[in-house]
């Protein structure tokens, strides 16, 4: 049986099925984007055509720049989707919202990614980054160099210098990791925070754990307890020399201290989070991919006005959040303390 040919000499029925499978593929992706990309929401139809990013917003912005809306605009012109802002005034009321499904992404603190990712499935899809373009800054002991500490096992019955209670660098991530190593014996009932204080007190000489705004509060606080004789280790960043000391007629020169190995891990930038058990995959990516789209120019204003940030990094929960948990994890009483602070503030 002969075959009728089209203008360019291509047979009629071979053309006839190179545009059907064209119509095909364009119906598939087209079903793709709007079912299998809106399959894990919950609702109504309507609701499921729609992005909601939870974010703290504001009545008037005396900077148009500032608007979160600029966001939503953004990821809505990305995607083709219409995007909503689900207005929150905390952590734990991001927290909520993906938790039940009320917002699509969040972007949280360490503390509270951390919570969401071990007790309510929230997985990390991307990071925005810190001025040096990485998504974590690494906790670090220093001593003087003179110091006859030389390892961790030799801070038993040092005087110690902390950022505060409960601070990331200053305390959980260091304490954290070397009751993971077992240097450090808790002391009390593995359940309650409190148990944290005597752990330090008990291992420690005299911890310097200050309030804000006291003299050796933060991490410049703790150098210069350290610095200035009152502990004999502090618990800062690995760039704490460079961070604090320039201008500081207290600081020594950068010889005069030394810093004691291995590091505490990492502590991670604020998490831009989803909840896989209510937004799909597709959907997931979609936003994953719009908000990445913020790294080029157009997005520029909005990363640094709106999300304060010099950019976007993909990266996934464990990457992101694995050193730190596995720190946080052996603080005793933590898990209530944070699920309690951020039920409080949803």
């Amino acid at each position: 049986m002969g075959f009728v040919s089209d203008a360019l000499g291509q047979p009629k029925s071979i053309v006839m099925v190179i545009k059907l499978r064209k119509k095909i593929t364009s119906t598939v992706l087209m079903l793709l984007m709007v079912t299998t990309c809106l399959s894990g929401c919950l609702g109504t139809d309507d609701e499921e055509m729609v992005i909601k990013i939870a974010f703290s917003v504001q009545d008037d912005y005396d900077n148009p720049e500032m608007n979160p809306q600029t966001l939503a605009d953004f990821v809505s012109a990305e995607t083709g989707l219409e995007v909503e802002l689900y207005a929150i005034s905390s952590d734990g009321m991001a927290l909520e919202a993906l938790r039940f499904g009320h917002a699509d992404v969040a972007f949280l603190d360490g503390g509270s990614a951390w919570l969401g990712w071990q007790n309510y499935g929230l997985d990390v899809i991307a990071a925005d980054q810190k001025s040096d373009g990485s998504t974590y800054y690494v906790p670090q002991g220093w001593v003087l160099n003179n110091s006859t500490i030389q390892t961790l096992d030799d801070l038993s019955g040092m005087d110690s210098c902390h950022t505060g209670w409960l601070k990331s660098a200053g305390m959980l991530m260091p304490m954290g990791y070397m009751i993971g190593e077992g240097i450090v014996e808790v002391t009390g009932d593995e359940n309650e925070i409190d148990s944290l204080r005597s752990t330090i007190e008990n291992h420690f000489g005299i911890a310097t754990i200050p309030s804000s705004g006291e003299l050796y509060y933060g991490y410049d606080g703790a150098f210069r307890c350290l610095t200035e004789g009152q502990g004999d280790v502090a618990f800062a960043k690995e760039s704490s020399f460079e961070d604090h000391c320039e201008g500081n007629d207290w600081c020594l020169e950068r010889s005069e201290y030394r810093q004691l190995e291995p590091a505490f891990g990492q502590v991670p930038s604020h998490a831009i989070m989803v909840n896989p058990s209510h937004s799909g995959d597709a959907k997931i990516a979609a936003i994953t991919a719009a908000l990445l789209a913020l790294n080029g120019f157009e997005g520029n204003t909005i990363l640094e006005n709106v999300l304060n940030t010099p950019g976007i990094t993909e990266i996934g929960s464990q990457e992101h959040l694995g050193t730190y948990s596995s720190a946080l994890n052996n603080i005793p009483g933590l898990t209530m303390e944070y699920e309690q602070k951020y039920e409080q503030n949803a």
